[in-house]
């Protein structure tokens, strides 16, 4: 059941991922068109250069929820990666818990009146020709930790199950590739030294 769960809850943060990258490719593609139209044809568009951080404020609120699905936020691991797999996943469930839960709920509400403020008042671009709407900008606020809410359930299930030993925790994430290149690169120095040492004993 704790499983089934733990993979609804990774299709979910999968799917703001998703979305997060086509934003992420289109933003790439605005700054393209912005440094083409500026510095080939003398020509640009406040609305698309506003369109620029626009995008980039949906790629960070929504990456926030899909970060913590491939444990890619910094930390800092001085006695973390020293512990094994069922403390870390006990420090990840208090974590959640007693921080990000908390924290998600706290800036969440209170973006909510901010946005609606926004949404009623039809606030827009205070720049001539720029975007209005945008208050869809701002309701994106409470709608990431909304999401952060919703993935943080399901890391901490993810957690469950690596403490309780149905899984270990050798799913694929960022953090965790980039622990087992570091691993593969220092194996290969080892093989390395060793044949060199064996090259000069013979």
């Amino acid at each position: 059941m704790l499983l089934k769960l733990e993979k609804a809850f990774d299709r979910f943060a999968d799917f703001i991922g998703s979305i997060t990258a086509i934003a992420m490719v289109l933003m790439i593609l605005n700054v393209f068109y912005d440094v083409i139209m500026r510095y080939f044809f003398k020509s640009g568009s406040i609305a698309m250069q506003e369109m620029e951080w626009h995008l980039f404020s949906v790629i960070i609120l929504l990456g926030i929820a899909y970060t913590l699905k491939e444990d890619g936020h910094v930390r800092v691991d001085l006695i973390y990666d020293r512990l094994n797999q069922k403390k870390k996943s006990m420090i990840n469930m208090i974590g959640v818990v007693i921080f990000i839960l908390p924290i998600a709920f706290l800036v969440g509400i209170s973006s909510i009146d901010n946005a609606y403020e926004a949404f009623l008042s039809m606030e827009q671009s205070g720049d001539p020709g720029g975007l209005p709407h945008r208050w869809i900008v701002k309701a994106l606020i409470p709608l990431s930790f909304l999401l952060l809410v919703i993935t943080s359930i399901g890391y901490f299930i993810k957690n469950l199950n690596v403490y309780k030993g149905i899984h270990p925790s050798c799913d694929y994430n960022l953090k965790g590739e980039i622990e087992n290149l570091k691993k593969e690169l220092e194996q290969h120095k080892h093989h390395v030294v060793d044949i060199d040492e064996k090259g000069e004993s013979k």
